[in-house]
């Protein structure tokens, strides 16, 4: 029997979603919690790594297992077992053919960056920070230039394992909400450190240090150096997964988490 199961968590106290040998990852604490509901060793396969400090409001995953359980079990036995910065929200039986990863049509990513002079306290782990005044609309601007498919080089990882760096970009959407700047993106496969890259790039450009046109320099010169530093991890939320409506999945395939700081 294969299980597809939706997940949100807490990435700050976690070293990312790929299991370790310490222990201390998503995936592990995930694993340990199904496997005393299986009554056997679970492995997970998830629809997208997710880095140290790194949440997820829509994170989608499936294992195999050989126990028969009712649907809830897999949620409120698995949840017993969890840390409270982790949850399952559902579980579905699927076809032995669904793979959360490579049945992925699209991802998406939220950025959360609190704008103001004076540093968050109560969303601290949870935002990104930037103390001088953005331009949305220049940010706007030079996001728009990263739509469709191109070669992400300049906002790729020097660690990124892709096979390649070319990417369908479907929506880069910036957004000032109050004292944040909430940042939308989906794309069919993102690069390592690929969103928290953009965000920086899009920072400075708001800022004004570089015009908007400046974004599809760096997109035309590939060269990671060029660009920005790469971004806080705490404002990155792995916000949803689309599947093809053939697995019947939650609202048809397309698994989008909780909405944060909507």
């Amino acid at each position: 029997m294969r299980i597809a199961l939706g997940i949100e968590y807490d990435g700050a106290s976690f070293h990312g979603w790929q299991s370790q040998p310490h222990g201390n990852t998503v995936q592990d604490a995930l694993e340990r919690a199904l496997t005393e509901v299986a009554g056997h060793n679970v492995r997970l396969t998830c629809a997208g790594r997710t880095d140290t400090g790194v949440h997820a409001l829509g994170q989608v995953a499936h294992f195999d297992c050989t126990a028969e359980r009712p649907d809830n079990a897999w949620v409120r036995g698995t949840n017993a077992h969890l840390p409270a910065s982790v949850a399952v929200r559902w579980a579905q039986p699927v076809d032995g053919e669904f793979h959360a990863r490579f049945a992925a049509r699209s991802r998406s990513y939220r950025y959360v960056l609190y704008n103001h002079a004076v540093r968050p306290a109560l969303n601290h782990g949870h935002v990104g920070w930037c103390h001088r005044p953005l331009e949305v609309d220049r940010m706007q601007q030079g996001a728009a230039l990263l739509l469709g498919e191109q070669d992400f080089s300049a906002f790729r990882s020097a660690e990124c394992q892709a096979k390649s760096p070319t990417k369908m970009l479907y929506q880069a959407d910036v957004a000032r909400r109050g004292d944040m700047i909430v940042f939308d993106f989906r794309a069919s496969a993102f690069l390592q450190h690929m969103v928290r890259n953009i965000v920086g790039a899009l920072v400075v450009v708001g800022r004004g240090k570089q015009a908007p046109a400046w974004i599809a320099e760096l997109i035309t010169r590939r060269d990671r150096t060029l660009a920005a530093p790469t971004y806080s991890p705490a404002g990155l939320y792995f916000a949803g997964v689309e599947y093809e409506p053939r697995w019947h999945l939650p609202t048809e395939g397309r698994i989008t988490g909780s909405s944060i700081f909507p």
